[in-house]
């Protein structure tokens, strides 16, 4: 590890922020989850997080038709943290902290294993530039 100045974009921190605090909010719902993992490859520009909780549901969602991963991470208005009288331990609001991730990414990919079924997830969204 180097300690020195560094200058970044406010924004670009924010978008990674909001996917750390989505796995921190992981953490919160799962108590055997143990990690989060951030890779930085400043060559490629690619940057990952990862952790070892149960997953998000591989399933179709019943109302929406489509696969709730991407409810989650791709599609505008579907989060649940709505009521402000709520009290709630996790982050973000409205569920749109990945999703302008994702819109903000050129290449942003999701996979997840559903441990309760067994079933694997995988989306690839790609910027049209």
């Amino acid at each position: 590890m180097e300690n020195r100045e560094a200058t970044f974009v406010p924004g670009l921190f924010k978008i990674f922020d909001e996917i750390l605090v989505n796995a921190a909010d992981n953490k919160m719902r799962d108590d055997t989850m143990k990690y989060i993992k951030v890779n930085i490859d400043r060559e490629s520009g690619e940057i990952s997080v990862e952790n070892d909780g149960k997953g998000i549901p591989v399933e179709i969602h019943e109302t929406e038709g489509v696969y709730v991963p991407q409810l989650v991470f791709g599609e505008l208005l579907t989060g649940d943290n709505y009521n402000d009288g709520e009290d709630r331990v996790v982050g973000g609001r409205n569920g749109y902290g990945a999703k302008l991730a994702n819109i903000f990414s050129t290449r942003f990919e999701v996979a997840t294993c559903d441990t309760a079924s067994g079933q694997v997830y995988k989306q690839v969204w790609l910027s049209v530039s």
